[in-house]
């Protein structure tokens, strides 16, 4: 095996990770865990981690839950990462085996209690949104409207994706934190196909279902909007900014400081971007979820105090086609590379129904 010091091995498997987001956050409590190690148990490098020194650390996060210094959810979150880590170096061949990984350690685990943002779009708040949006788009042919008819058909064109396809908002959207995640293009979208070519949590690129509402709202976006190139962002930023930043670096490209400032000075930012054909940033995630929260406002929509957010129409898609006998279905929408997945998703349908059953044959007894 490996004598590695701890700290080298955590910055290789830092090195390795291509999430930007993950690799921020695990690299937080990785060195959080490396300190607590050398600190409390002596231990600096790698092959001296052993199953006793992970459960003294389960137990160390289940004290500092039952202090309130962390979540239950926050421990676990920790312990993931460690555990992750551990098995990269297993799998390098660095140690024998992942210590996390042993039942006796991860028997000191604190009782994750917390309950996640499960938010999913009922099948009444979807309806209400969507529709919302189509009056929005007939306000705009009408001139009666607050935005433009592109942003009206844009904005149902969002909706819709995300309300019908099952996609994640980080699949559609631009995550600046991971370069790969840089938004759906035009080119990425096949509408009479009726799919989307997204990067999926795999990391690698998948083809999500686009039902013809969904594929019928884009068409008709594209069609307004008539993108300068199909490598444009279906979505793309509407921050002035990233627009001048953007169409200064491209035209600088071509033309010199001066002549690029006085194309800027004297044309449109929109003209000039679609003139030279620039390809814009895509919105981003959180420009996705701030949408979204300004057209439930707009829509008089409530939702516990909440907004419809967009990691809960995903959720929302998945717990109707299941609550309706449409497991199978459910999977393949989403995306699930196994009904299993599916199934520990959606237990709380199965707990009902179970009950459901059993009060059937009470009574009858």
């Amino acid at each position: 095996m490996s004598d590695k010091k701890l700290g080298d091995a955590i910055a290789e498997y830092l090195t390795s990770i291509e999430a930007g987001n993950y690799r921020a956050n695990a690299g937080s409590a990785l060195k959080g865990w490396e300190h607590w190690l050398a600190r409390e148990r002596d231990v600096t490098h790698l092959d001296s981690v052993d199953v006793i020194d992970c459960r003294r650390y389960a137990r160390h996060l289940k004290r500092q839950v039952r202090d309130g210094e962390v979540k239950s959810s926050t421990a676990h979150t920790y312990y993931a990462y460690v555990r992750a880590f551990l098995g990269f170096c297993e799998a390098d061949e660095l140690i024998s085996r992942n210590p996390a990984a042993v039942s006796r350690a991860t028997a000191e685990l604190p009782e994750d209690t917390a309950d996640a943002d499960r938010q999913f779009w009922s099948a009444r708040d979807r309806n209400a949104i969507l529709s919302f949006m189509d009056r929005r788009v007939e306000e705009a042919l009408d001139g009666e409207a607050d935005v433009s008819r592109e942003r009206a058909y844009r904005d149902r064109a969002l909706v819709r994706l995300l309300a019908l396809t099952g996609v994640r908002g980080a699949e559609v959207f631009r995550d600046p934190a991971d370069d790969k995640r840089s938004g759906i293009a035009w080119d990425d979208v096949d509408i009479e196909g009726g799919s989307v070519r997204v990067f999926g949590k795999s990391r690698e690129y998948e083809y999500a279902q686009l039902p013809r509402k969904a594929a019928d709202a884009l068409e008709r976006y594209h069609r307004v909007y008539d993108p300068p190139t199909p490598r444009f962002p279906v979505f793309p930023t509407d921050h002035a900014p990233s627009k001048y930043r953007v169409a200064r670096e491209a035209l600088s490209e071509e033309f010199s400081e001066s002549r690029v400032e006085k194309l800027l000075d004297e044309n449109d930012i929109d003209d000039v971007i679609r003139d030279h054909e620039i390809v814009l940033p895509a919105i981003s995630t959180r420009g996705a979820r701030n949408l979204m929260k300004r057209l439930c406002e707009s829509a008089g929509l409530d939702i516990d105090g909440e907004y419809l957010k967009p990691h809960g129409a995903r959720r929302g898609l998945g717990h109707q086609l299941y609550s309706e006998g449409h497991a199978e279905l459910a999977q393949s929408a989403l995306r699930h590379a196994s009904i299993t997945t599916t199934h520990e998703s959606y237990s709380n349908i199965r707990a009902s129904e179970t009950a459901e059953r059993v009060d059937d044959v009470l009574d009858e007894g």
